[in-house]
């Protein structure tokens, strides 16, 4: 009965232990870290990216200089009041006695006054449209700012699914060579082939062992660079993986893309209406249009409202009992003022041709940006066009070299060259497959239409 008993509290307890292990394990495991497709990555750098954020913030302080302009069409309101404290003392004569009586004064006063900008030459006119101006290059150098780092997402983003091809590739040749060299040490063993294949091969293994190496390490530190350009935390192992995006072009897709350079007027069109810093530079010459009218209004008379409403009295409690209201307008005109005047519209004037100028030169370079973004569309096509011939014939040449190799007919030189051919053909596919893509969305920055 005692062996039955204790038979029993061993199964419970460890039947409890059981289940508080499972129940360890199954709370106490991390959540899965999700998986960072392209999307999500331009998402995260749009909120985390502090250029962004200092963009944004000037987009606000723009926008409260709007609502100064409109508030230059409203009254000002002032309200005051201040109490003042004054003893005067008076010597003289009483009799015999020289006396120092002193008096004590108070004084309060509260009063509520207002002005109001009839007419300022225009200058309150042209500080709304500045401010308006101001607003909107502001807006667009944000939009510009996003667009910029969507495409440095982009940039990285593609870098690291390359890279990850590309260790692949690594890890496929080293495969591939680990085979052959198991198969060059059974020839030897016996008696087919020379101890020399055997070490030549036994190389070529430790060179590729080298470049998967190098390659894993060339791919970490990619994935590095984005993670820490979108601002997530570098100690993270995010899986990054899109399958929108693969390395395989169609057909359909170069051919839509092969007369592309013949629509460059076509593009650079699509460019002036969309590009943002080309329609900032349009906002900032209205706004040094309104910096001459605020100049020449000096040479313009000024006419202002005021009114005011005032309570004093020697005794607080007494306030009410003096009350003096007053009200008028005001014109001042400046007849000379010695030439500066002159000298802030010539200063207004000149800042306008500038910016003028700038939007030649921002349109220079617009042009200049679509014209090298088709010109880079196009190499890439023929690139990966190319490519794709390249791999092709170095896949026939290896299947070829390694029968060859295999019946005798060959030598091992003749099949290491025709293994590194198929290599390089492979990393060139996809260098050429992620350069067009990365040349499409350079495309989409270029004229201004890039997607977030």
């Amino acid at each position: 009965m005692d062996n039955l008993g204790e038979r029993c509290m061993k199964q419970l307890f460890g039947s409890i232990f059981v289940l508080f292990f499972l129940a360890s394990s199954v709370f106490g495991q991390a959540a899965p870290v999700q998986k960072l497709t392209l999307q999500k990555a331009i998402d995260f750098a749009l909120n985390k990216n502090v250029t962004v954020a200092q963009a944004q913030n000037n987009v606000a302080a723009a926008q409260s200089g709007v609502l100064a302009g409109y508030g230059g069409y409203l009254p000002s309101l002032t309200a005051s009041g201040y109490w003042n404290r004054e003893q005067t003392t008076e010597a003289f004569f009483s009799g015999v006695t020289f006396v120092h009586p002193t008096t004590t004064t108070n004084y309060f006063n509260a009063s509520v006054s207002s002005n109001w900008t009839i007419f300022n030459g225009f200058a309150r006119e042209a500080s709304l449209k500045k401010a308006i101006a101001g607003e909107e290059s502001t807006n667009n150098i944000f939009t510009r700012t996003k667009q910029q780092i969507v495409n440095s997402v982009q940039a990285d983003y593609l870098t690291v699914l390359r890279n990850e091809q590309l260790v692949k590739v690594s890890e496929e040749n080293l495969k591939r060579d680990q085979k052959q060299l198991d198969q060059i040490t059974e020839s030897h063993k016996v008696g087919a082939l020379a101890i020399a294949d055997v070490y030549n091969e036994q190389s070529v293994v430790a060179a590729d062992e080298l470049s998967l190496i190098q390659a894993q390490n060339t791919y970490d530190e990619s994935k590095a660079d984005l993670i820490a350009l979108i601002g997530l935390d570098a100690s993270v192992d995010f899986p990054v993986a899109d399958e929108s995006i693969s390395p395989d072009i169609s057909q359909t897709d170069l051919d839509s893309t092969q007369y592309s350079y013949q629509n460059m007027d076509q593009f650079r069109k699509t460019a002036m209406a969309y590009r943002p810093d080309y329609q900032s530079a349009l906002a900032l010459v209205r706004s040094a249009q309104a910096d001459e009218t605020s100049a020449s209004s000096r040479y313009y008379p000024g006419v202002t409202a005021s009114a005011s409403y005032a309570l004093n009295n020697t005794e607080i409690s007494n306030l009410t009992d003096n009350k003096g209201l007053s009200w008028g307008l005001n014109l001042s005109w400046s007849l000379f003022d010695n030439f500066a005047t002159n000298q802030t519209v010539q200063t207004a004037a000149v800042e306008k041709m500038n910016a003028d100028l700038n939007v030649l030169q921002t349109e220079r370079n617009v042009s200049v940006d679509v014209k090298k973004a088709l010109l880079n569309l196009e190499s890439g096509r023929k690139q990966y066009t190319a490519s794709i011939k390249s791999l092709q014939s170095a896949t026939q040449n290896q299947k070829v070299a390694e029968e060859r190799y295999n019946l005798g007919a060959g030598t091992l030189v003749d099949l290491l060259t025709a293994d590194a051919g198929l290599v390089n053909a492979e990393a060139g596919k996809i260098n050429a497959a992620f350069n067009y893509i990365m040349s499409k969305m350079n495309l989409d920055l270029a004229i201004g239409r890039i997607s977030y």
